[in-house]
């Protein structure tokens, strides 16, 4: 199986990512059942690299779910933000200087699924 270094490499030839790349990724990222940090880091770090490009839209659901998953999915605070998430989800998406469509939606999302949603989460996804 391709590290994730590699699939990062053949995902980011194009510079976006269409619904093929979208299940290449699901079957990868998959394989074991979970989506795991190292897994959820590679996925922002996708999201950041192909932000404002012609992705398929299969990528934002896929990103979407598989974030969320990884979040509220958890055996530790399943269903509800922990406050290490919520710290680790804030950096993610303010890490790069912007919050694009993808990730915005991620929180309006996480905002309608999970049992909480901090105060400072909620404040990015109000912010412009």
């Amino acid at each position: 199986m391709k590290s994730l270094e590699d699939l990062k490499q053949d995902l980011l030839a194009d510079g976006k990512i269409d619904a093929a790349e979208v299940a290449e990724l699901e079957k990868h990222l998959y394989a074991d059942g979970k989506i795991d940090t190292d897994e959820a880091d590679f996925l922002f770090e996708l999201n950041n690299a192909v932000s404002g490009n012609e992705n398929a839209p299969e990528w934002e659901i896929f990103f979407i779910e598989a974030i969320s998953g990884y979040l509220l999915d958890d055996v530790n605070s399943a269903g509800e933000i922990d406050e290490d998430e919520a710290t680790w989800l804030h950096d993610k998406i303010t890490g790069d200087g912007s919050i694009d469509a993808t990730e915005r939606n991620l929180l309006l999302h996480l905002s309608e699924r999970s049992n909480n949603f901090p105060d400072h989460l909620a404040e990015l996804l109000n912010s412009n």
